[in-house]
């Protein structure tokens, strides 16, 4: 049994892809770009922000300082559209009460920017369901870089604790194994099974409500 869970966030709490998408064709439109399919963003998205305007530029518009610019257009649109159609996967909700009346510490480790990443986690879950949220800064480098998963773990409340991570992606799964973690592959995401026993996960979930079992 675990004592504590540490959970991605897009793809994994929250359904984002559609606002993403938005974005990043938006942007595509304003610059005269072709845009790009949902299904090609959840190929784009899992490595944050600034990969995934790389991703979606054509590659004849990928210069430094051409993504510089790339990169400020999608955060002010992002920035004001990035609820409109985000919502929380179906079960989520019960699950995280339910963990929270277990008394079970509960972080986001997400490579989405740290201030987009706070507003959403707030937006969405309030204030007291997750013990922290850390996002994407300088101070760490992207997952499946484990230095941010690593610091979280040694932190209060989760130090000593026996700790579950919770993704979508191969860029989850893989974090949790460069930490020397367990970890748990969730079908409802972005990606599929294939992609997450390939990488390694421990477990693998179909629905929210069996996350509860580990616990």
């Amino acid at each position: 049994m675990y004592q504590a869970a540490i959970f991605d966030l897009d793809g994994t709490l929250l359904n984002t892809i559609d606002d993403l998408a938005n974005a990043g064709n938006a942007v595509c439109r304003q610059n005269g770009w072709a845009v790009h399919t949902v299904e090609e963003y959840k190929r784009f998205v899992g490595n944050g922000i600034p990969k995934l305007v790389e991703r979606f530029s054509p590659a004849d518009q990928r210069t430094p300082a051409r993504l510089a610019q790339t990169l400020a257009q999608f955060r002010e649109y992002y920035a004001a559209h990035k609820e409109d159609c985000t919502v929380p996967y179906d079960g989520i909700l019960p699950l995280l009460g339910s963990l929270n009346e277990r008394k079970i510490p509960l972080g986001v480790l997400t490579n989405k920017e740290d201030c987009f990443a706070k507003e959403i986690i707030k937006r969405y879950f309030g204030e007291g369901t997750f013990c922290c949220v850390q996002g994407a800064t300088e101070q760490f480098p992207a997952k499946p870089d484990p230095t941010a998963l690593l610091h979280l773990c040694t932190s209060e409340p989760f130090a000593g604790k026996r700790i579950l991570f919770i993704g979508d992606s191969d860029v989850d799964i893989h974090t949790a194994v460069n930490a020397k973690l367990d970890s748990c592959g969730v079908l409802w995401g972005f990606r599929t099974e294939a992609e997450l026993t390939a990488a390694g996960a421990t477990y693998l979930a179909r629905q929210p409500v069996h996350l509860l079992s580990f616990f």
